[in-house]
């Protein structure tokens, strides 16, 4: 006899701006299936490739569900199944013992965006603040781009992403909204039902080249040349909108006299590849154009030029009053965090003393580097270092290192739990309750569990609770329940907040939070006007500021994937079916200068490591840069390291980031494979 199906609401925890809500049918404990929730404001049903059979990441039969203590060499994944009481007091012994020796800065929490649920991501903070250990800089995807927009606009809210659809031209720059923001394609390919153009800049062709109308490639890290030179372009041909920016904008007419005369189409078309005719071509369209819109993706922040980059681009609705127009404007991201009481949750309070602050892209130098006290031990929850961390092979030095003290708190043995000392069965995000906001439009989502943890696995919070529990803190705070604290948050709402409707969102419902009349126009910068010249700032005026690169003939890039979300879903073997293998995308052009045939097996490197590739020759890609896309286990890849074993610690210019992009290689057909330099 068939058990009842039961159909509960949830929402997608990865770290993606949709944010989706979810309907989960469920039968004897277990989720049978997963699909949209056709009532979402934005999200409207739809899922991905990689959501629309989330219950076999649920199920799967590598769920980790029992507490595991190493037995064999760091790397090897040889555990035998201990107890948790075993394991909350196998913590503690080491905890207490590096506290005595070093202090509790010896100890560095390690945590990302492996859920994006505003508890269980950001409640572990308190526990390691109460407990005086290092601080983690969380800043490895889109600081630099975030301190971009704020030089600009300041606070000033984003754009809805209905906006979009109203739109009679569409620059989506730097993004592929195909593997990275699906939803947002509802909106362009209603404008485009309407007669709006599309294009697409982007450093090669991606899976998004078949939404756009134009192709715009541009040289990497170049993307604010590339504003520069379409300004230049507006101020020349009269095509400035000259009533909105004497009301709205601060600082044109220096910006105009002292900047852009250096940024001719000519020397723009230098820097970026672009032809100069195309620069003024795009520039001319984009002044005329009713509503322009810019959809702006993160990965042009990923330069060590990246804050200097957004910066530049921002400007340029502002120049054509696109801001005053229904459709027009620029989408960066959905800023909702001040809606939500934060403090509560990450208890900044319960800092007894300043504690050292170690940048989150820095880590292979922090755990082989780092004095005063060392790094002695680290606690790792929902993130995957030891291949989404740059210069991997730094990584993995450190993480071989027998005094150091790990412990991974996760859901399957991912490449950092390998190198574990103690690895703790987490819960997914049926598992466990959560509220989610998004960086992509306006919802807020509250979440239940909707099956049992599967195994003995717990979740973030309850996990945290033992080890305050162990660790003697007696503060009230560490005996709440993550519903407990959710309620707090509601109960207590900051103002924004307070204008939804919190019997919908106490139900599950996803509920948009209101914007005010004419919000578009609101600007919130310190002089009330969009921010071209900033006082505040070294450089007063935006200029291009050149990349770092490295000393070899091929850009590097390490694309989203449409089978992958950063090292999320390698577990799931359908999803590496449809990736085939860890290709190296080269221009046929480059291929036959360094004798390289279609589908051999070749070694990118530079002067941190090399990595195996099988080698797809295409003319989608330009010559002088190669593409990657998407991040493989080590364990899935042809060789024994992963695409940050070229990747770099250098941080952007603002904003602390990741420079992911700003990475150069040479390719050579393989002869010899050498194993990560650990």
């Amino acid at each position: 006899m068939n058990s009842k199906l039961e159909v509960k609401r949830s929402v997608c925890p990865y770290d993606c701006p949709d944010a989706c809500g979810l309907l989960i049918e469920t039968a004897e404990g277990k989720a049978v299936r997963v699909m949209g929730d056709p009532d979402h404001p934005h999200t409207k049903g739809t899922l991905c490739s990689k959501m629309n059979h989330y219950e076999k990441t649920v199920h799967s039969p590598e769920r980790l569900t029992k507490p595991l203590l190493r037995t064999g060499a760091k790397g090897a994944g040889e555990f035998k199944e201990i107890s948790w009481d075993e394991a909350i007091n196998h913590i503690k012994e080491h905890w207490e013992k590096i506290i005595e020796e070093h202090g509790a800065q010896a100890i560095l929490p390690y945590s990302y965006a492996g859920t994006m649920g505003l508890v269980q991501r950001n409640i572990g903070e308190a526990f390691f603040h109460r407990l005086g250990a290092s601080r983690l800089q969380r800043t490895i995807c889109s600081t630099a781009k975030g301190y971009g927009w704020s030089t600009v606009m300041g606070s000033s809210l984003a754009p809805h992403p209905q906006e979009v659809a109203a739109s009679d031209l569409i620059i989506i720059w730097g993004s592929n909204i195909l593997a990275t923001n699906i939803h947002l394609l509802y909106q362009v390919r209603e404008a485009k039902k309407a007669g709006a153009v599309v294009w697409l800049i982007e450093t090669y062709q991606s899976s998004a080249t078949q939404f756009a109308d134009k192709v715009i490639l541009v040289r990497p890290g170049s993307d604010g040349a590339l504003a520069l030179g379409m300004m230049n372009t507006l101020v020349r041909k009269n095509l400035v909108d000259e009533e909105f920016v004497d009301k709205y904008v601060q600082g044109f007419e220096a910006f105009k006299k002292d900047s852009l005369p250096n940024y001719s189409p000519e020397i723009v078309s230098n820097i970026t590849g672009i032809d100069a005719a195309a620069i003024e071509e795009m520039a001319t369209l984009y002044g005329k154009a009713r509503a322009p819109f810019i959809v702006m993706g993160s990965g042009l922040s990923r330069y060590g030029n990246g804050a200097m980059t957004v910066r530049t681009i921002t400007c340029l609705p502002a120049i054509v009053g696109a801001w005053a127009k229904v459709g027009g404007g620029l989408l960066s991201s959905v800023s909702t965090g001040s809606a939500f009481a934060m403090e509560s949750i990450t208890r900044e309070d319960f800092i007894n003393e300043p504690t050292r602050v170690v940048n989150m892209n820095q880590l292979g130098h922090a755990l082989q580097n780092m004095k005063n006290p060392p790094i002695k031990s680290m606690y790792v929850y929902h993130s995957n270092p030891a291949v989404i961390a740059p210069d991997q092979n730094a990584v993995l030095k450190g993480l071989l290192r027998e005094d150091l003290f790990t412990v991974v708190h996760e859901r399957f043995m991912t490449d950092t739990a390998r190198y574990a000392d103690l690895v703790l069965p987490a819960t997914s995000s049926l598992e466990h309750s959560d509220i989610y906001r998004s960086y992509g439009h306006y919802c807020v989502q509250r979440a239940y569990p909707v099956i049992p943890p599967v195994g003995e696995a717990r979740a973030n919070w309850d996990v945290f609770r033992l080890l305050a529990n162990a660790m003697g803190f007696e503060e009230p705070f560490f005996q709440q329940t993550t519903d407990e604290i959710i309620q707090q948050l509601l109960e207590s709402p900051r103002p924004w907040l307070a204008g939804i409707d919190m019997a919908k969102v106490q139900e599950g419902i996803a509920v948009e939070l209101p914007l005010p009349p004419n919000y578009k126009m609101i600007f919130e910068t310190p002089s009330g006007k969009i921010e071209i010249s900033n006082p505040r700032e070294m450089d007063v005026l935006p200029k291009y500021n050149t990349s770092h690169g490295d000393d070899a003939p091929f850009w590097f890039m390490n694309t989203p994937g449409l089978y992958s979300l950063n090292s999320s879903f390698n577990e799931r073997p359908e999803l590496l079916e449809k990736r085939k293998g860890m290709y190296l995308m080269m221009n046929p052009n480059d291929a036959v200068d360094k004798g390289l045939k279609d589908g051999e097996e070749v070694i990118a490197f530079n002067e941190r490591g090399e990595v195996a590739f099988i080698l797809k020759i295409t003319s989608e890609v330009p010559d002088g840069v190669v593409v990657a896309e998407g991040i493989f286990w080590i364990n899935n890849t042809p060789g024994q390291c992963s695409v940050n074993a070229l990747t770099s610690q250098r941080l952007t210019d603002k904003g602390a980031a990741s420079t992911f992009y700003d990475t150069k290689v040479d390719v050579r057909s393989k002869r010899r494979r050498k194993k990560c330099s650990i």
